[in-house]
């Protein structure tokens, strides 16, 4: 958590300076682009497993 969050918080009463705003909008877009990296590594994690799984069997049917 960041200090623009510890000052600031969506319930606030008061409005967020553009300084705040940006602060959190650049938090978010890292965050989103965090996400998005594990997403993408379990998915080639996922597909290399598969890919494995029906390597195994090749192998067990002699094909």
């Amino acid at each position: 958590m960041t200090e623009v969050h510890k000052k600031y918080r969506l319930t606030s009463t008061e409005e967020p300076t553009d300084e705040m705003l940006q602060a959190l909008m650049e938090d978010v877009a890292a965050a989103a682009r965090e996400s998005s990296a594990r997403a993408e590594a379990e998915k080639k994690r996922r597909l290399q497993a598969v890919a494995n799984e029906i390597k195994t069997w090749r192998e067990s049917l002699a094909i």
